[in-house]
């Protein structure tokens, strides 16, 4: 009895022990005790550049991180679907999954509409685990052909989905046949070229086949007898021929679910069940595609043809007369009809055109003395055009000029492009269209602007058209064609630039964990800054008339590879105000719909303007101030006011309170931050007229270290004793210093004040009024003798 009482005792107590014990295995269970794994799960997390709120730092991976599964402390499936990147990692999106290679026990990658653009890499089927079994790629992108090497290794993979991707080429027949344990293969939604690899049908394990919609071609493989373990196979929507083999048909007939539907496939079917065979050329079932259609794909193949035959046109009777003449008659009649009632709508076009042109050209010449005749600044222009390297940009452009821009493309194919317009394929909405990213068949990789007339006005495409149609400057953004099919929406296309916009590549996000991003070096920031404007020069110098941006902000400067500039977000440029040589297609859609717009609330369209926006652009660059180009508030105004201040032509040493904290420069390096900052505090004159013209401030850009050494200004005083325009350049190239030494510099608070503050309290005496101009001149230094112009 005591025996048995202690026996009752003790056992609370192993049950104690016992709970203990499993609560202990189950924490070991759940965090992840490989270095490795943790090593691989880092680099996944910076080059896929997922967020911190889902794969937070300094939190075990097992037991906090989204998508991550763990067994015996190890990683054994990953999981994207769901997760998104951060702001930076969505503009340069890659496929970038090294970190899987230090993941040795995995079993399955799941990455369905996770974007990863790009080719599937060569090491994947030997980088992975020898335990891998599963892996999802659907809708993420993925581009190019699939290499032989990608699925070499992967011997007891059990399911591969690719479907709804840019894949192209052909199928690796070797490599597909070795995945022997394969029971799952969707491939559907893609563009590959070729054949069905007959290995795929004697897959021994295979249970589930979807090759929909994917450009696959050929006939069906006999005397080949497909794999019995097969469930479901799905051909629709392809290029295959030829009849169907027995074997297939009685593998169609026992199939739960089977289609193949929308293809060519000829002669008698046989098979009965749940099998879906519309639109083919078979002789005996309903739902087929015409006579007509189905000779002329097996004529224009070379194969030999089994379907239906187009059913003859009876022959008129021997005693019927003809009534081609009579309607021929009436056909020529309608046609020269229209022809004098086109003739006539033309020549009312042009005759209004030529009147407004007189009347405005007659204002010109009794209004404004300065101007030049027409006929001095027509040559003028056109010999700056030459000296550019070619002849004259055409300033018109007619409906079928337009339509010959780039490539046409159908609406269809660009729907395909980009998934239907899907969301995950979005990368913003502009303000001129919904931005989509995609590839063509040819492996370009294409950003797509889809305009409809909700999101801008009509014919807000014509501006871009306008411009591209004058050539293809390679400062612009590389425009590649366009769909003007639909009449309520219209498709631009554009080669995708690989490093953004300089609003994301400027460096990181404050307050954002970002992997892989850092701050632009002051070599790059340069180069950007010249590469902007050699773009405004070419629109404000080499267009006629010159073209006015209006959208001059770091979101509008595009980065390639090698960060040279692409100027894009052109849906606003217009012909400088005041122009007359506008071009007729834009004068006829905007007359009844923007004829009162642009007084207010639009940009103004003149060069100074663009020039002005640019001297915000310059002080991002130099401050590392995020967002100053796209604002205009009262907030970035006191900014404004207060970076002012400590730009000054005398005293270099205080560039050191605005200047970006991230950059790491030498002293000639700093002297080219303090000329750019000069230079962006000219652009920035309140005086528009005392704005620099772009190709001065090109010149500046192009030689920063002029702009504040002294050793320059005999020769500035030369250009500006030779030429009263010569102002400008002399101004950049020694004279800031020259002009300023007349009034000598003041360390009072009141210089830094901004000229509009001088207006509103100058008058006052003579003497007070000389002060205050000094002021003005110590802010924005101008140039000698400059006149009120612009070039």
């Amino acid at each position: 009895m005591m025996r048995r009482a202690r026996g009752l005792r003790a056992a609370p107590l192993l049950l104690l022990v016992l709970l203990y014990l499993a609560a202990a295995a189950v924490a070991q269970q759940g965090r992840l005790t490989s270095r490795a794994d943790l090593a691989g799960l880092y680099a996944l997390r910076g080059s896929l550049g997922l967020r911190a709120r889902d794969w937070p730092r300094r939190a075990d991976p097992c037991t906090t991180w989204t998508g991550v599964t763990c067994r015996g402390g190890r990683v054994v499936a990953l999981t994207l679907t769901g997760l998104r990147r951060t702001r930076l990692g969505r503009l340069a999106p890659r496929f970038a999954v090294e970190g899987l290679r230090n993941l040795s026990r995995l079993e399955a990658f799941a990455a369905a509409g996770f974007p990863l653009p790009g080719p599937i890499p060569r090491w994947l089927g030997a980088g992975l685990a020898p335990t891998f079994q599963t892996l999802d790629l659907s809708a993420c992108a993925v581009t190019g052909e699939i290499a032989a090497e990608a699925l070499a290794g992967l011997a007891n993979l059990t399911s591969l989905s690719l479907a709804g991707n840019l894949l192209s080429g052909q199928l690796p027949a070797a490599a597909l046949a070795g995945l022997v344990r394969l029971t799952t293969l969707n491939i559907s939604g893609n563009a590959f070229s070729g054949a069905l690899p007959d290995a795929v049908w004697s897959l021994p394990q295979l249970r589930i086949l979807d090759v929909s919609r994917t450009n696959l071609t050929g006939a069906l493989p006999s005397p080949l007898v497909p794999s019995p373990a097969l469930q479901a196979v799905d051909l629709s929507g392809n290029l295959f021929y030829g009849a169907v083999p027995d074997p297939f048909s009685q593998l169609f007939t026992r199939l739960a679910t089977a289609n193949i539907s929308g293809n060519y496939f000829d002669g008698r079917l046989t098979a009965a069940g749940n099998v879906s065979s519309a639109m083919n050329c078979f002789l005996d079932v309903a739902g087929q595609r015409t006579p007509e259609d189905c000779q002329q794909f097996y004529a224009g193949r070379g194969l030999p043809y089994a379907g239906p035959v187009p059913t003859p046109q009876p022959a008129p009777p021997a005693g019927t007369k003809s009534k081609k003449p009579k309607n021929l008659k009436y056909i020529l009649i309608g046609a020269i009809g229209g022809g004098v009632l086109l003739l006539a709508v033309v020549a009312a076009v042009v005759f209004c055109v030529v009147c407004s042109g007189r009347r405005r050209t007659d204002q010109r010449e009794s209004g404004s003395p300065s101007a030049p005749p027409p006929g001095v600044q027509g040559s003028s222009r056109a010999a700056a055009a030459a000296a550019a390297g070619g002849t004259q940009p055409a300033s018109t452009a007619s409906p079928t000029n337009m339509a010959k821009v780039g490539d046409s493309f159908a609406y269809d194919q660009l729907a395909d492009v980009t998934s239907g317009f899907a969301d995950e394929r979005l990368i913003k909405h502009g303000h001129s269209g919904d931005l989509y990213y995609g590839q063509l068949q040819d492996g370009t990789t294409v950003v797509v602007k889809r305009i409809t007339s909700r999101v801008t006005r009509k014919e807000a495409y014509m501006t871009e058209l306008d411009l591209f149609g004058k050539g293809l400057h390679q400062r612009l953004v590389p425009f590649v064609g366009h769909c003007l099919d639909k009449e309520d929406e219209k498709v631009l296309v554009y080669r995708f630039v690989r490093n953004g916009d300089l609003s994301s590549s400027l460096h990181r996000k404050q307050g954002e964990e970002e992997e892989g991003m850092q701050s632009l070096d002051w070599i790059k920031r340069l180069k950007i800054a010249t590469g902007v404007a050699e773009a405004l020069c070419y629109l404000h110098h080499e267009c006629t008339p010159p073209i006015v941006h209006r959208d001059v902000q770091a979101s509008s400067i595009l980065l390639d590879d090698k960060f040279e500039v692409r100027l894009g977000s052109l849906s606003e440029v217009c012909p400088q105000e005041g122009e007359s040589h506008q071009n007729v297609i834009t004068k006829l859609l905007r007359f009844s719909s923007t004829a009162d717009q642009g007084s207010s609330g639009s940009p103004s369209a003149t060069c100074s303007y663009d020039v002005y926006c640019f001297g915000k652009v310059l002080l991002e660059l130099v401050t590392g101030r995020l967002g100053i180009s796209a604002s205009s508030d009262s907030k970035t105004s006191d900014w404004l006011d207060n970076t002012l201040r400590y730009i000054n032509i005398y005293e270099k040493e205080l560039m050191s309170k605005i200047i970006d904290p991230s950059l790491i420069i030498d002293e000639d390096h700093l002297e080219e931050v303090w000329a750019m900052a000069i230079v962006a505090k000219s652009c920035l004159n309140p005086r528009s007229s005392k704005r620099p013209p772009m190709k001065y401030i090109l010149k500046a850009l192009e030689n920063p270290l002029k702009v504040v050494r002294e050793d320059n200004g005999s020769s500035s005083a030369r250009l500006r004793a030779t030429s009263s325009r010569g102002s400008w350049n002399a101004a950049f190239f020694g004279s800031w210093r020259h002009s300023s030494s007349e009034i000598g510099p003041s360390r009072d608070d009141h210089m830094f004040k901004r000229s509009e503050t001088i207006k509103s309290s100058g008058g006052s005496n003579g003497e007070h009024s000389s002060s205050r101009r000094r002021q003005s001149k110590e802010i924005f230094p101008e140039p000698s003798g400059s006149r009120d112009t612009e070039d």
